[in-house]
């Protein structure tokens, strides 16, 4: 029996109640929160709130750990609910949970979850979803699940959405080391009160919660003039900035101090204290981050339509069971191709482990780069029970394109899907 299947293995306890936020910590959390608030001089607008009071779901976007300070300073003094990723519990489930968290493992379909919110709910309080699941990649919005709609049209209660500004500026997802952002922004908009939620339906819900979701931090941070002086403010963005727009090589990207750079054909670009990017020579093919980002994910869309996208790659294996720490799995190949991810795993003893995701059973997947700062970008693949941190050990992989090959994936299932459903409706 391999490690994932041993039952000797205690699995986090998804099904324990929340709890309230404990009144002895609230002081605690608000200390933890304020000073950092009030050190990046953060802006908090309010919209539409008028008479706004618990309980509802409060919808976050989400660049930085920065993002749970704001948030507790936007509901000052409710308390609140927070959804958090298994990691975030290890070593610390008891604080955790006092502090009113409520364990997801990412990228899961989990009724149980539903439960969770709905006892938040009935207790008066304010249930804070962060429906992007990850920290963005580059500062713009991350995909949203269709099922955000129904879920929130189900619970009855006013919808609230918070949407921060500057904190990928402060501290990016690539390089997280923070670089003093000043003036910082939130607006907290009330969508939705109980009473509009009910002549609505889940569609027009998740158009509105979209629109509301558009955000793109290298604009903001251009329109405000924020400056940033941080002299290796492009250390790490050539992870997700992979491919070179120059000769469209991949993996051969490389970025330190102020510049990223290709190794295929040498071409350089500057990031500007501004966020924006130039080349040292010849033409600049993208000054705005996000727009390289967008142009590596269509090339992506390219490889998925054609029928050509294929990953393939030797990984070394870590699930994470429970908030007590991480397990060696072993070591194996990680398959990523026009059916879904397919992992096939050794331990040390031999055992065979296989963990197959097919393209509709995940709208996108989470990924680390640098995870923890000792062991190297990985992807993470999540059953109800337990997360596989998948390490590829190929010399050229990009995690970055992995994750838009899964969101492109599922975006052309589903286009088959409704062209299929729509093509036997006519025939009937």
């Amino acid at each position: 029996m391999t490690p994932m299947e041993d039952d000797k293995i205690k699995r986090f306890d998804m099904v324990k109640k929340p709890v309230r936020q404990k009144w002895f910590l609230m002081p605690i959390i608000w200390g933890l929160s304020f000073p950092e608030v009030f050190s990046h001089k953060t802006k908090i607008e309010r919209v539409n709130t008028e008479g706004l009071k618990p309980p509802y779901i409060l919808l976050c976007n989400h660049n930085a750990f920065i993002d749970f300070k704001v948030t507790t300073a936007a509901i000052f003094p409710r308390r609140a609910n927070y959804v958090v990723a298994i990691d975030g519990f290890i070593g610390r489930e008891w604080l955790l949970r006092n502090a009113g968290c409520i364990c997801k493992r990412k990228f899961t379909s989990d009724l149980i979850l539903i439960r969770q919110l709905k006892r938040v709910l009935d207790n008066g309080d304010i249930a804070v979803i962060y429906p992007e699941a990850r920290y963005s990649l580059c500062g713009t919005t991350a995909v949203l699940p269709d099922s955000l709609g129904r879920m929130v049209k189900m619970f009855k209660v006013p919808v609230v959405s918070l949407i921060m500004h500057g904190h990928h500026i402060d501290s990016p997802f690539w390089n997280l080391k923070k670089r003093g952002v000043k003036n910082t922004e939130a607006v907290f908009t009330q969508l939705y009160t109980k009473e509009e939620l009910e002549s609505v339906t889940p569609e027009e819900i998740n158009a509105r919660i979209r629109e509301a979701f558009v955000y793109d931090e290298y604009r903001w941070q251009k329109e405000k003039g924020i400056k940033v002086t941080y002299k290796d403010r492009a250390k790490g963005l050539h992870k997700v900035l992979y491919q070179c727009p120059n000769c469209q090589t991949e993996y051969k990207m490389h970025s330190s101090g102020d510049t990223i750079a290709c190794s295929a054909c040498g071409k350089e670009w500057t990031l500007s204290e501004y966020g924006e990017l130039a080349a040292k020579e010849g033409s600049t093919e993208f000054s705005h981050i996000p727009d390289w980002y967008e142009w590596e994910r269509a090339n992506v869309r390219r490889l998925v339509e054609a029928g050509d996208y294929f990953f393939e790659s030797p990984v070394r294996v870590k699930s994470l069971p429970n908030a007590k720490k991480f397990i060696d799995i072993g070591e194996g190949v990680l398959r990523h191709d026009m059916n879904g991810f397919e992992l096939h795993c050794e331990n040390a003893e031999g055992e065979q482990f296989e963990m197959i995701k097919t393209v509709p059973s995940l709208y996108s997947c989470h990924i680390e780069y640098e995870y923890l700062g000792k062991f190297g970008d990985c992807i993470d693949l999540n059953t109800l029970t337990d997360t596989y941190y998948i390490y590829p050990t190929s010399e050229e992989f990009s995690v970055t394109k992995i994750a838009l090959a899964t969101e492109e994936l599922y975006n052309h299932y589903m286009s088959n899907l409704k062209k299929t459903k729509s093509k036997e409706e006519q025939s009937i």
